[in-house]
């Protein structure tokens, strides 16, 4: 078995993670690329669950006007192919956002279904998606793409209202993966 790929700083926080908060469960990295990055198991390796990861620099800091600083921890930006997340064979998605200001990393674990019908309703089919995932001191989780000033604004205020964008239930809610694995 030669090393085709090494892993990605995304894939390492997830595992780090993982092992850390859940001691009882095992972190697997694949030995190719089949589309799932890594595969958590329960002790005895009898459950599983796979993961696709997803790691962006955050932007807060080098792109953001000082009127979000406040109330902003990060900002993420992916390229999605919404072809690719259909497709998917992982059990969940994990984006990984690492504010550079605190140093603290959110992640957001969704199915691909579930991303894939949130991204539907937001920017209907199209073949790339972008996507900006906004985290707030408020602990909420926002798709921000696409969004006027005002309502940018209003995130960053913990105000904004948009049922279709709020992803906060999939905000460092690990309890789907650990139910998959049999660990809860």
């Amino acid at each position: 078995m030669k090393p085709l790929f090494t892993v990605h700083a995304g894939e390492y926080l997830v595992g780090s993670h993982i092992e850390e908060k859940f001691k009882n469960l095992n972190v697997w990295i694949p030995s190719k690329d089949t589309g799932i990055d890594l595969l958590v198991t329960d002790s005895e390796n009898k459950y599983s669950a796979s993961l696709q990861v997803k790691f962006s620099k955050d932007f807060l800091v080098t792109h953001m006007e000082d009127t979000f600083q406040k109330g902003l921890v990060s900002c993420g930006w992916w390229t999605l192919n919404y072809d690719k997340i259909k497709a998917s064979k992982a059990d969940y998605w994990v984006f990984v956002l690492h504010s550079f200001n605190t140093k603290i990393i959110n992640y957001v674990i969704i199915r691909p279904a579930e991303l894939l019908c949130i991204y539907r309703d937001i920017h209907k089919e199209q073949k790339n998606i972008q996507t900006y995932l906004w985290v707030t001191n408020s602990k909420k989780c926002w798709e921000a793409r696409g969004l006027g000033k005002k309502d940018q604004i209003l995130i960053a205020n913990n105000a904004y209202k948009n049922s279709k964008r709020e992803l906060t239930k999939y905000l460092n809610n690990w309890v789907p993966v650990l139910k998959a694995v049999k660990s809860t």
